[in-house]
């Protein structure tokens, strides 16, 4: 009965140190890459602008190149929604959706929606800016870990769980944009 007692009572606190440092970590989740491309912002605007130009430098479609992809929507425009299946969970299911273009500012913001293997959802964006003869651009991500498992996000280190795909893409944008 002693033994019981005592594991109510660690396992209790377990809980209570738990849910206290729960309350105390933001689930706001945030991550950026950046790359600098050698041509113009408007050239490189051209590959940004709607899921289908994204999805020509995307890193994901190397995980399943025979993954099942369905454009809906009018191409470039907030609504143009690419929904996508493949049988491997790397890949997954989901969708994502254009929210906002600002053409002017040259930034697009899209919603996922993460199906399988588990659901989830996030945010994406891309933002170019000229810097003389050529452009940075940025590529962010957001996401909220609801809460009590606001905790995890100690133990999350973003750079490994999606840097290498990030800089793989913007890779490829770079590659795209500079070719004459």
């Amino acid at each position: 009965m002693k033994v019981l007692r005592w594991t109510i009572i660690v396992l209790a606190s377990i809980l209570i140190i738990w849910m206290a440092a729960a309350a105390l970590i933001s689930g706001d989740c945030v991550y950026e890459k950046s790359i600098t491309i050698n041509a113009p912002a408007e050239k490189v605007w051209r590959h940004t602008n709607t899921l289908k130009a994204m999805d020509q430098w995307s890193p994901w479609n190397d995980i399943d190149p025979g993954m099942k992809k369905n454009w809906t929507g009018t191409t470039g425009q907030p609504g143009e929604k690419l929904c996508w299946a493949s049988e491997k969970d790397e890949a997954g299911k989901g969708c994502q959706e254009i929210k906002k273009i600002d053409a002017a500012g040259k930034r697009i913001d899209t919603d996922i929606q993460f199906l399988a293997p588990y659901k989830r959802e996030a945010g994406s964006y891309v933002k170019i800016v000229q810097e003389g003869n050529g452009s940075k651009v940025t590529w962010g991500f957001t996401s909220k870990i609801p809460f009590p498992f606001t905790v995890m996000k100690v133990f999350m280190n973003m750079e490994n769980a999606i840097g290498k795909d990030y800089q793989k893409g913007l890779l490829r944008l770079k590659d795209l944009s500079e070719k004459p």
